[in-house]
């Protein structure tokens, strides 16, 4: 006997799961509704199979093929226009001519004994036999009033409270004669409860009802979607769960990796390649898809996530339903009911109330409070560049597929035939996703100088150097294995400035990307001289007088990163007596933490101390920062700056140094006792490099171990700031710790303070209100709001740009004084 699987409705009460989506492909724990029909037809020998299709037919035909897959033959007839549950069928006829046939609805779940309903209609040979089920609610359904024989006496459909005459309900399961087609007029929107059976049953033709024993749910809205998820989970419904059964309710998929210190309660569900992180908690009928990533911290309970999501740390998702590659955001919360679409960022703090719909590729705002659906307008939209560029989870938010649209959103925005330079830092996932941005480039007629694995100051000196048009930097972020930034850089080697991201961001927005004709593909170079040219350079431009005689001995340590590709090369020039550790490429270092790096800084000082040598250094693993070690072995952290400082100072009296609002005030002391001055710059690279750019600006350092050499470039350089260094303790014949020493001590302390997004404009206005000119209190809004008290003491007010948090700086005679600072003003930002 054939089947036929009805399949081509809308779904329209499940939107917006079913807006670009057909609904027998909604899935019922990571298995499309339809393919738990076609397994429960196979299993009943139902292997020849007719599929009515209408509704984005064609995602049907792909998903399931000739149905290979599932030992069974497929076959498809597509209406143009809806014809209804039978004129669909009647549109399948010429298949369905020879005997009788079963029509199933594609879009509910059940486990009914087909093969018992084929018995019961041969023994009453019956024309047409109707599956009833006895449900509480009828409404939503085609009621059927049956004889004590079975022949069905009286149809109504959707009834209303008053029209309720049973609670058996028709549920689109039938076994059919060839003969009930004739009824059925060709090419007309036809229903067979509506139209073809009550005509049938007035004629007194065999009609009969078989009540069914099993398990039946029309999954037709999101309360239903999420009822029948958790009947599989309970075993209410005799279908296959993918994965493992780790423990009793507990499916684990495939390659599925779960923190032994995740918290999971059964019954639920962790598909394929999914993470959960060690403090997540998933309770009773949760239901992972395929590569979803759960971070520390979420909290999720009757919660659907569907592929490719994130769901980020100190989330909170209780009975809802998370669409394809959708991001849930930092401490974002989503109740009962609510449905959040495909594609869609729900970004920190966000609150989605019960019930609300969210339609697919739409943003909600940080700290947004949502209490009605967002079909057509986004609450916010998501900005591509943050304070490191793009930046995000590595193949969660940021994906070899959002990498091919990034980077020819850029290529969009320069001329054909331009050249930019790419590179990269050493790990595996830099490596990946610069294979795409090449990609895309070339594609949008984009030619490409290709640095391969590359410290970020010679990036930036290829591009102003080779007339590129821009640069691009795949990176891990520092302190963080798990994201990946990317830097676009302009014709300078500078970082992007507002104007150039806001363009970009624009393309991208429209996706209106530009491709290249055959003839017009970019090239791929990969230039050979480039380390070369920049070492020259710099020795060129860095006055290295004295340091030959000098005879210094120093350690330095690349961490396994690109700067060990420059260091041979330019220490053989310098001459002078190194020892050298992590001295290699190393894919697997930069994926270290802080933790980690706190201790490869231990082991670098006790070289130094153990080796005699006069200081060492430490790279991160683009070559940008560094980390400074004194003779005794000792890290010179946060007085790393004054240190350099006072000894530039020292040969260039007279001139100017850029430093970054945060900087202590013993900077503006180091420097008027050589005769220079202080520029305040905000805390962005790209504000300390424009000043650095500037005529008679010696220095500049962002107080993170990013230092700016004047003379070689305005850009952070931990490459020319090591030989800058080196060159200055050789000539000034001082240890590191002696200048040190004569430096006055600084008392400078940090909070941050959480700060809803919706608050922060209030916070900054409540800020200014609450300074004293009175008291002598002044003002500076370089970045955010510092206030300066006539005694020098300061405390500077920064909302964050990317998360909801106030970051507080305070600065006093002592510790005590900043602690009481900072407390003072921690209270104004967290007032009610």
């Amino acid at each position: 006997m054939r089947a036929v699987v009805m399949a081509g409705g809308e779904g329209t009460r499940l939107r917006p799961l079913t807006a670009n989506l057909p609904k027998p492909l909604l899935p019922v724990v990571n298995r499309p509704i339809m393919e738990h029909v076609l397994r429960l037809l196979k299993r009943h020998g139902f292997d020849e199979t007719v599929v009515t299709v209408q509704f984005l037919a064609s995602m049907i035909r792909t998903y399931f093929g000739a149905g290979d897959e599932l030992g069974m033959h497929l076959s498809y007839a597509t209406e143009t226009t809806p014809l209804g549950t039978a004129g669909s069928v009647k549109n399948a006829e010429d298949a369905l001519r020879d005997e009788a046939f079963l029509v199933i609805s594609g879009d509910a779940l059940t486990d009914i004994d087909l093969t018992d309903l084929v018995a019961f209609h041969r023994r009453q040979g019956a024309l047409v036999t109707v599956a009833l089920k006895s449900v509480p609610d009828p409404l939503e359904f085609g009621i059927v009033i049956t004889g004590e024989d079975g022949r069905i006496q009286r149809f109504l459909e959707k009834p209303t409270w008053g029209q309720v005459f049973s609670d058996t309900v028709n549920t689109g399961i039938y076994v059919m004669e060839p003969e009930v087609l004739a009824h059925v007029p060709p090419g007309e929107a036809v229903d067979w409860s509506g139209d073809v059976f009550p005509r049938l049953v007035e004629a007194g033709a065999p009609v009969f009802g078989y009540v069914a024993a099993g398990y039946w749910e029309d999954v037709g809205t999101i309360a239903s979607f999420l009822r029948a998820q958790a009947d599989v989970l309970n075993r209410q419904v005799d279908v296959e769960i993918d994965g493992f059964e780790v423990s009793p309710g507990v499916w684990v998929g495939e390659d599925a990796e779960v923190h032994p210190d995740a918290i999971l309660k059964g019954p639920l569900v962790v598909g394929d390649y999914s993470k959960v992180e060690a403090g997540a908690e998933l309770r009773e009928f949760t239901v992972l898809g395929s590569n979803v990533l759960v971070k520390s911290g979420a909290f999720l309970h009757r919660a659907i996530v569907q592929d490719n999501a994130l769901i980020g740390p100190q989330t909170n998702l209780r009975g809802c339903v998370i669409g394809k590659s959708t991001d849930v955001l930092r401490a974002a919360r989503i109740e009962e009911g609510a449905v959040i679409g495909d594609e869609c960022v729900v970004r920190e703090e966000a609150f989605v109330s019960h019930d609300v719909k969210v339609y697919p590729f739409k943003t909600i705002e940080a700290g947004a409070v949502v209490n009605t659906s967002v079909i057509w307008e986004s609450r916010g939209q998501r900005s591509l560049f943050g304070p490191r560029g793009v930046s995000g989870l590595i193949n969660a938010e940021i994906t070899p597929e959002l990498v091919v649209r990034i980077a020819g959103a850029y290529a969009t925005t320069l001329k054909k035939g331009a050249t930019v330079t790419t590179a990269r830092d050493g790990s595996r996932a830099a490596r990946a996703l610069k294979r795409a941005v090449i990609s895309a480039l070339t594609a949008g007629a984009i030619n490409i100088r290709d640095l391969e694995v590359s410290p970020m100051p010679v990036t930036r000196f290829d591009v102003r150097s080779s007339n590129a048009a821009g640069g691009i930097m795949v990176r891990t972020a520092p302190g963080d294995p798990e994201r990946i930034d990317i830097l676009f850089l302009d014709a300078d080697g500078d970082d992007l400035s507002p104007a150039a991201q806001r363009k970009l961001d624009r393309v991208f927005s429209r996706q209106d990307f530009r491709r290249a004709f055959p003839g017009e593909i970019g090239d791929l170079r990969f230039p050979a001289r480039t380390l070369d040219l920049y070492i020259q350079d710099l020795l060129d431009r860095v006055d290295t007088t004295g340091l030959a005689e000098a005879d210094l001995k120093i350690v330095v340590d690349p961490s396994g990163g690109s700067a060990s590709l420059v260091l041979p090369t330019l220490l053989g020039r310098l001459g002078v007596d190194v020892l050298t550790v992590n001295g290699r490429v190393d894919e697997i270092i930069p994926a270290h933490s802080a933790a980690d790096d706190l201790r490869a800084t231990d082991r670098l000082g006790a070289l130094v101390a153990s080796s005699g040598a006069a200081f060492g250094v430490r790279f991160d693993h683009v070559g940008e920062r560094i980390a400074i070690v004194d003779e005794r072995g000792d890290l010179i952290d946060d007085r790393a700056l004054l240190v350099f400082l006072d000894l530039v100072a020292a040969e260039n009296r007279g001139a100017e140094v850029a430093l970054p609002v945060t900087t202590t005030r013993v900077a503006d002391q180091v420097t008027h006792f050589h005769g220079l001055t202080v520029r305040r710059t905000s805390l962005s690279a790209a504000a300390l490099t424009r000043v650095a750019r500037e005529e008679g600006v010696v220095f500049a350092a962002d107080g993170r171990g990013g230092f700016v050499v004047g003379e070689f470039a305005p850009a952070i350089d931990g490459l020319a700031a090591f030989v800058k260094l080196l060159t200055l303790v050789a000539r000034t014949r001082l240890t590191l710790s002696a200048i040190d020493a004569r430096i006055p001590s600084i008392a400078i302390l940090r909070r941050s303070v959480p700060t809803p997004w919706a608050a922060k404009g209030t916070v900054m206005r409540r800020i200014v209100e609450s300074v004293d000119p009175d008291a002598g209190q002044t003002l500076d809004t370089t970045d955010g709001v510092r206030i300066v008290s006539p005694d020098g003491s300061w405390v500077l007010v920064l909302p964050d740009p990317s998360e909801a948090v106030t970051h507080l700086w305070a600065e006093g005679a002592d510790l005590s004084e900043a602690h009481q600072l900072l407390r003072h003003w921690a209270e104004v930002v967290e007032a009610p």
